[in-house]
């Protein structure tokens, strides 16, 4: 079946912070309209802000679509009594209040190999499957009451179909979960109620990545959806030897491949891809907010930090920032903070805080990338995207801490444009997603045997600050 050329579909993207949607023609995947609403700044929401916010979002905007997909951020424990209605709000993937559960989960488990094994992933604070445990332990009453438990793409999913029918989700969001294993397909209802205190709450059907969840009132097809980094990665057409590198809120590196991945270390999440591939990720909790938080301290707008850093010397003159603001994932130290490394008086000036904090923040993401190197994914070229992909700085430093050829995508709500494709595909039924045009690309200077130098550099104060204050 082809696309007719007049179809449009739309993508949204239900991010941490708003609600994005894009509207594409399905044959080209050209973006014809854009629109976006904000959510509450928290890691606990009630769900119906999302919708809330694509009601505000799509306004307008949906009425003539023949398809929607949504894709949202992984990991969020929406839980819904008998009636469907939610019991508690939903926990989102930044909060850290059941890092403790991750740690039990992992002891009860056998350790971190036998997760890996199990699920592709060792569970942290992010996980869903530690959230649960977390509700059981603090709030066991309102636990009882949980009939279901969905992530957020499947609620809003659920939502367009007028929460008719049961729930569904695909393969890439539910591998965030830690109770689904992406080798074998399938949950792992034991994990879930081992987690639950014993409960055994349904779970959404998994559709395969063509399969519609079914339409709207209006007639409109709805797609699986799915997580926001497997979008990102169906938006940008990952091939073999392609990494991204995402620098939003928190950082992503990942790539697509054919064979599962179980890393016993806990670094590479061994996740599904909205293809039928899979999709090795690591994360970082600090990415982008690294440099809005310096420019706070400096007191300067982002413009302003990016002329700073890039006034600096490569090393930043010795000063060396342990990023962790948020606590962090990628190491797995929830519980830690920033720290800064190296201040003399001579060296204590807002160009080289600013440069600090970009390379911090870079080589936190580098060691995700080291790890996906290590685990089979072969890296001939990282595509930079994210909010902070724009900065002149990070371009500049990026390069000598990959130590690999970075090319930065025309800036495009690659989310929500991934949500649309993925829309395309389930409209036309294909094997594979439709061909859309790919988008021209900034290729970045390779890094000089100086500059790859001084990376390196960079990096080795890094890990030593960071095994200083945590431990190798």
């Amino acid at each position: 079946m082809t696309v007719e050329s007049a179809a449009l579909v739309a993508g949204v993207d239900s991010s941490t912070q708003s609600t994005k949607v894009v509207v594409c023609d399905a044959a080209t995947g050209e973006v014809r309209r854009v629109a976006s609403a904000e959510h509450p700044d928290t890691t606990e929401v009630d769900p119906a802000r999302w919708w809330e916010a694509l009601t505000e979002a799509g306004s307008g905007l949906l009425d003539d679509v023949s398809a929607v997909g949504v894709a949202g951020q992984q990991h969020g424990m929406v839980t819904l009594d008998a009636e469907g209605e939610t019991v508690r709000p939903a926990l989102l993937w930044n909060d850290t209040r059941s890092a403790s559960a991750a740690f039990d989960l992992i002891d009860e488990l056998g350790g971190p190999r036998a997760w890996a094994e199990a699920v592709g992933s060792v569970p942290v604070a992010s996980f869903t499957v530690t959230k649960l445990r977390w509700f059981a332990e603090h709030e066991p009453e309102l636990a009882d009451r949980v009939a279901r438990v969905v992530l957020p793409h499947d609620w809003l999913t659920w939502s367009l179909l007028g929460r008719s029918g049961d729930p569904t989700t695909d393969r890439g969001d539910a591998s965030g979960t830690g109770y689904y294993s992406p080798a074998d397909g399938a949950y792992r209802e034991d994990l879930l109620a081992t987690a639950f205190g014993g409960r055994k709450p349904e779970l959404p059907r998994v559709l395969g990545p063509a399969e519609p969840a079914g339409h709207t009132a209006d007639g409109v097809l709805v797609s699986a959806g799915t997580g926001d980094n497997m979008a990102g990665a169906l938006a940008l057409g990952l091939g073999p030897g392609d990494v991204v590198v995402s620098l939003g809120t928190s950082g992503a590196v990942f790539g697509v491949h054919d064979a599962p991945a179980a890393d016993p270390a806990g670094v590479v999440a061994g996740f599904a891809d909205a293809t039928g591939r899979f999709l090795p990720l690591a994360c970082t909790l600090n990415a982008a907010r690294v440099l809005t938080a310096m420019a706070t301290a400096l007191g300067v707008d982002l413009a302003e930090l990016d002329r700073l850093a890039m006034a600096a010397a490569p090393g930043a003159a010795g000063l060396t920032l342990l990023p962790y603001l948020d606590g962090e994932r990628t190491p797995n130290l929830p519980e830690a903070s920033g720290s800064l490394f190296g201040l003399r008086r001579a060296n204590m000036t807002p160009e080289n805080l600013a440069r600090a904090a970009v390379e911090g923040m870079l080589c936190g993401i580098a060691a995700g990338l080291d790890a996906l190197r290590e685990h089979g994914t072969t890296v001939r070229r990282v595509l930079l995207i994210g909010g902070a992909a724009q900065s002149d700085s990070v371009r500049a430093v990026a390069p000598g801490i990959f130590g690999a050829k970075v090319v930065v995508p025309e800036p495009a709500q690659h989310v929500a444009i991934g949500a649309a494709r993925q829309a395309a595909w389930a409209l036309t039924g294909g094997a594979e997603p439709p061909r859309w045009r790919q988008e021209a690309v900034l290729t970045l200077d390779e890094p000089g045997t100086e500059e790859a130098r001084e990376g390196e550099r960079v990096r080795e104060r890094h890990a030593q600050a960071r095994d200083t204050v945590h431990g190798g």
